[in-house]
């Protein structure tokens, strides 16, 4: 589990929003050149790695996600602040007075604040009633800058991506609070599996293959390269909480249905299997607003069978927070799961 934590707070600190991924899938391809696993890029820019099994026949993938939300700048307003467009689905409160970054195309980050135009309540008496909309909400550059030329001068342009500050921390109670949860605590807990797979000389019954997706908040991130021999796709990605809800932070969801419809309920039905048999918490669920690599699969017209697990995550999209428990319990089905016998 430290060690899940410890990749995981690396993870999140690198900037990833869904269009500039590079830096991050760079950190994870380094991480898995140095364990000797072999991978590649596709043209997306996401990376896969295999690894051998006893039977190339029949294969698996697992994926999850490191493209994050963020935002693009919009326009540069006279004032010197930026007007931004949001990537990903999530509301413009969940950022309020947020710290970011944002990068400019020759590299050079510049950091800012984002809040309210009307914030200071000894000025606007709507401060509290506006509306938390892309309007009314600004950048605030941390530079001297009282125009748009003044702003241009610097190199940011629209276009120039927006990162937002994870504030990781890790409480002595087991608490993982940060933003970018979804889905870099799987991304953390795939790679530590891969490690455990790859450092203790364990073969695998079925050559299985990891794809570390870049598209999926922005829905198509793993609906290709997918082999002809895969059989079964798992899409590692976080359980949504909230009313109604039976996902928490301490056990391992299994969703049984999300918008694009009901999961391939013999891989439901096995990974409960595989949960009862070695002890392992877990819940069922249905995400009623959620999609995932593994329904883009489908969508694109893969002959898969396909599921989704992941860690209980509180408030996605937003101040997202977990449990140390949530990702042992979610590492411990995926070892028992891609030791297991295919469904089909």
């Amino acid at each position: 589990m430290d060690e899940i934590v410890g990749i995981l707070k690396d993870l999140v600190t690198i900037p990833s929003p869904t269009g500039n991924t590079d830096k991050a899938i760079s950190h994870v391809e380094g991480f898995l050149e140095e364990l000797g696993v072999e991978t590649y890029r596709n043209r997306k820019g996401g990376l896969i790695a295999t690894l051998p099994g006893k039977d190339t026949g029949k294969q698996r993938m697992l994926t999850a996600h490191l493209d994050t939300l963020g935002a693009m700048v919009k326009e540069i307003k006279p004032s010197g602040r930026l007007k931004i467009d949001l990537i990903g689905g999530f509301k413009y409160n969940s950022i309020e007075g947020e710290y970011c970054t944002i990068e400019t195309s020759s590299g050079k980050t510049y950091t800012g604040t984002i809040l309210m135009h009307q914030t200071s309540v000894h000025v606007y008496k709507d401060a509290g009633k506006a509306e938390r909309n892309q309007d009314n909400m600004e950048i605030r550059i941390d530079e001297k800058v009282h125009s748009a030329a003044e702003v241009r001068a610097l190199g940011i342009e629209v276009g120039d991506f927006i990162s937002f500050d994870p504030r990781v921390e890790v409480t002595p109670s087991g608490f993982i609070k940060s933003r970018h949860l979804d889905d870099k605590a799987s991304v953390a807990i795939l790679m530590e599996l891969i490690k455990r797979i790859k450092t203790g000389k364990i073969e695998l019954p079925y050559t299985t293959h990891f794809l570390f997706s870049n598209n999926e908040e922005i829905g198509y991130g793993g609906n290709s390269n997918i082999t002809p021999e895969t059989v079964e796709y798992l899409a590692v990605d976080m359980g949504a909480m909230g009313d109604g809800q039976s996902t928490d932070e301490y056990t391992v969801s299994i969703c049984v249905k999300d918008a694009s419809g009901p999961y391939h309920y013999g891989l439901r039905k096995k990974l409960v299997s595989v949960a009862e048999e070695n002890g392992i918490p877990f819940k069922l669920d249905i995400y009623p607003y959620y999609g995932s690599d593994a329904s883009a699969a489908i969508r694109s017209g893969h002959d898969i069978v396909h599921g989704l697990i992941g860690p209980g995550i509180d408030s996605s999209h937003a101040f997202e927070r977990t449990h140390r428990q949530s990702l042992g319990h979610t590492a411990a089905l995926l070892f028992e799961y891609i030791l297991s016998d295919l469904v089909i």
